[in-house]
């Protein structure tokens, strides 16, 4: 079967259309026929040597963390021959081979049936980058929201930035703020219906965010992006307010002013979805999806990619920053 494999840590180039063996379902697991699959950064952090599992002795490695298809043979009572999933895993592309595949044999555990409404393209783009989750996560599990405040997602194109809004504006916020880096994205995501998206080609992040708040700062931010945008961010919070840091794709590397967080009470917390047990998890995403059932919630997508054209999809999410979803489509 074909398969997107990484035979060593590298550029983009690694990123290998190959073919090896299919595999076999053992007892109680499934045989699912990929469809379309999702992108996420953390594919590249890990090709590219940036993950603490990117080692000579964990290659060779099938990528990808998540994506849909169509069970094919079944080894479970829970899913049956033709029954549409989605598809994930513990340690999915990092430490065992991934979605990025013709087929994949997983366990119950990792499935859920897809709504019949919701086709696979806009299931697999509800599964990327886990934004979903981790705005729901952070917001119900990881810091003390309430309905009636106010959060600030930084970066609207991306899954935490946007999908992070989404969450909390089902949870009652009163403002939900993200950013876009121009001016042209800034008027796309307002064009889609995000209403408080703050131009930094236009004004400093804490400018936005006093208009938007006349004063008062967020409650609660909840950031992907890191880097030098924390310093700033920091500043926007209201006393006793919470800062979710839960990835870096702006960089690793912050210049802080201690002020911002003592003088507030900040909290300043580090969020990984490796901080939460199975059944948690489980019980986040049984919900999520129930959104997207019901429309509550929906995907974007950005661009749609073949399984050939993997480099240059990888490339595409990291270094074109797109509106939305970044996807690869292996079956029709």
């Amino acid at each position: 079967m074909k398969a997107i494999q990484y035979r060593a840590i590298g550029g983009y180039v690694e990123n290998a259309l190959v073919e090896i063996p299919s595999p076999t379902p053992a007892d109680d697991q499934v045989l699912i026929s990929m469809r379309t699959v999702g992108i996420n950064p953390l594919d590249n952090t890990f090709r590219s040597g940036h993950h603490w599992a990117a080692t000579p002795e964990n290659l060779p490695r099938v990528g990808g963390q998540t994506g849909v298809g169509q069970v094919v043979e079944s080894r479970s009572p829970l899913y049956k021959v033709g029954d549409r999933v989605f598809v994930t895993g513990p340690g999915f592309g990092i430490i065992v081979d991934g979605t990025w595949r013709e087929l994949v044999a997983a366990s119950p555990a990792g499935l859920a049936p897809i709504p019949e409404h919701v086709d696979d393209d806009s299931a697999a783009a509800f599964l990327a980058g886990a934004g979903y989750l981790t705005g729901y996560l952070v917001l119900t599990q990881f810091v003390d929201f309430k309905p009636g405040q106010s959060i600030l997602a930084p970066g609207i194109g991306g899954a935490v930035g946007m999908e992070s809004v989404q969450i909390a504006q089902k949870l009652g916020a009163s403002l939900a703020i993200s950013t876009a880096s121009t001016t042209t994205k800034a008027e796309q995501a307002r064009a889609a219906g995000y209403e408080h998206v703050i131009d930094l080609s236009k004004e400093s992040l804490r400018d936005g965010v006093t208009r938007l708040t006349d004063g008062k700062g967020v409650d609660v931010i909840v950031d992907g992006i890191g880097g030098r945008l924390i310093g700033e961010a920091l500043g926007c919070l209201v006393a006793g307010g919470t800062y979710a840091v839960v990835g870096y794709a702006g960089g690793r590397e912050v210049n802080v002013n201690l002020t911002d967080i003592i003088w507030k009470s900040a909290q300043v917390r580090g969020f990984t979805l490796r901080g939460f047990n199975a059944e948690t998890l489980a019980n986040a995403q049984k919900t999520l999806i129930g959104y997207l059932a019901d429309g509550t919630i929906q995907p974007t997508i950005s661009k749609l990619f073949p399984l050939a054209d993997a480099s240059e999809a990888v490339r595409y999410l990291i270094e074109d920053r797109p509106f939305g979803r970044v996807l690869m489509r292996i079956a029709n």
